[in-house]
């Protein structure tokens, strides 16, 4: 009998060959079988090599593909990933004139007796200044974190790594929203964490589904964005941030609250953390208010177990730099991380008006505080074509094969409509989760183009819509 890797080899070289061209459906696995004069389990196992190559993607109800990239990966969205002239995968914004905001500030710490200091190491939980400063920043109408509550990180990402850390032994289970943020699976394999998908609805992650979830195998704790979920732009009401703060609460279920688009939304919503301060680690940072290059991470954790988080922070090398500390009491302390923060709201808004207008024909999920937009491509595109079709175009955009949290699409992930859980339904204005799959969905970066290029780019993207794969 024939190896199955000799098989998988030989459809390998036609992908390479363009002989099988991206976006192309192979035969159903019995066809497969028949045609080769294998078993069916040969043919199975043939398929899954293919998968575990990243050659196709399988699609349940649908078919395999022949995929048009290699599979997206968590530093596809944290580095550049790609040569092409406009990248929609990157959302880093700036503000203009920001680089003259900033340097002011930096100036004192470059005096000599200054700079001796703020070269040092700074512990985990920063200085009190710091702890102060961000303890202001992060504050909402309702919700102000004691600053001894205070742990700092290099930026948000490993400040997710700290509390994942802190919380989950390797082999535990986190819930997850089915649409996530890329990075979280990354922190999760390397700390061997198993994340569960839960179902999400038109207001984002379900209560039920977290306590459903609990029931059959124990969660560790919870991960969830409930301010400008990414990638679908979804906020949570107060009312189901009570809720799933009271259904934690019952379960005794720590929460990984990340709020790093949050500072974009004018509603001001409070965390979940001001409604079960005992069991969230409330996570946000600069790199989004400020800048990616000198940034810091913020961690918000229930006042017993900060030292737990100072320890991960620590054991994994994720701690801030005193210099990245002291630029960023100053840049709080002046007014300039306000004045940028106004700024980013007006060129958020700016973008998303050119979404309306040059995608307004199309089904596109976004929200007018929001640096990105989630698109329901239209028939018979698929995200791996049509990401394929872009790059051609010069135009870097993310499939949203990469934001599922296991290889699910949000069809099988959403469930039942809120109104069959007893769960509220969202109002008529919110902004829902795609009921289509992950596979016909991409994600479109509006931050870090300037705003000339990404108009351009938007009309390009609508005129490859209007044709055909």
């Amino acid at each position: 009998m024939e190896d199955y890797r000799r098989i998988a080899d030989r459809i390998a070289d036609d992908i390479a060959a363009g002989r099988l061209k991206p976006g192309e459906r192979l035969p159903p696995q019995r066809v497969f079988a028949r045609r080769r004069g294998i078993a069916g389990s040969t043919a199975g196992r043939v398929y899954g090599e293919l998968v575990r190559r990243g050659l196709v993607v399988g699609e349940v109800g649908r078919g395999t593909f022949v995929r048009a990239a290699p599979p997206a990966s968590g530093h596809a969205l944290a580095e550049p990933a790609t040569t092409a002239p406009v990248n929609l995968e990157l959302n880093y914004p700036s503000a203009p004139g920001q680089s003259e905001l900033l340097a002011p500030a930096l100036a004192p710490l470059l005096r000599p007796d200054v700079l001796t200091e703020s070269l040092r190491t700074a512990p985990a939980t920063g200085t009190a200044a710091a702890r102060e400063a961000a303890a202001g920043l992060l504050a909402t109408p309702g919700w102000r974190p004691a600053p001894s509550r205070l742990a700092f990180a290099g930026n948000a990402r490993q400040a997710i790594a700290a509390a994942f850390a802190s919380l989950v032994r390797p082999g535990g289970r986190v819930g997850i929203e089915s649409l996530t943020y890329p990075l979280v699976k990354e922190i999760a394999t390397r700390l061997g964490i198993t994340l569960v998908p839960l179902p999400m609805d038109a207001e984002g992650l379900r209560p039920e589904a977290v306590a459903a979830a609990h029931r059959s195998a124990p969660l560790s704790a919870v991960y969830v964005q409930p301010t400008l979920h990414n990638p679908t732009s979804v906020t949570m009401g107060d009312r189901r941030r009570r809720q799933l703060a009271a259904v934690v609460t019952d379960l005794d279920l720590p929460v990984v609250e990340d709020r790093i688009w949050s500072f974009l939304h004018e509603g001001a919503l409070d965390p979940l953390g001001a409604y079960a301060p005992e069991r969230t680690y409330v996570v946000d940072g600069l790199s989004k208010r400020v800048a990616p290059g000198l940034t810091v991470g913020f961690l918000v954790a229930p006042e017993e177990r900060v030292e737990q988080v100072a320890a991960a922070l620590r054991s994994g090398a994720w701690t801030a730099s005193r210099f990245a500390l002291e630029a960023a009491v100053r840049w709080i302390g002046d007014g300039t991380v306000e004045h940028l923060v106004r700024a980013k709201r007006q060129d958020a808004a700016r973008r998303q008006r050119l979404v309306a207008e040059h995608l307004g024909e199309h089904t596109v999920h976004s929200d007018p505080h929001g640096y990105y937009a989630w698109w329901e491509l239209p028939s018979p595109w698929r995200a791996d074509t049509f990401t394929a079709a872009a790059a051609k175009r010069g135009i870097a955009i993310t499939p949203g094969s990469a934001f599922t949290s296991v290889a699910v699409g949000m069809r099988a992930a959403r469930g039942p409509r809120p109104e069959e859980s007893g769960i509220l339904s969202a109002p008529a204005s919110a902004p829902a989760p795609s009921s289509a799959p992950t596979s016909d969905c991409v994600r479109l970066g509006l931050a870090t183009t300037a705003p000339q290029e990404l108009a351009q780019a938007l009309r390009t993207l609508a005129g490859i819509a209007r044709t055909r794969p």
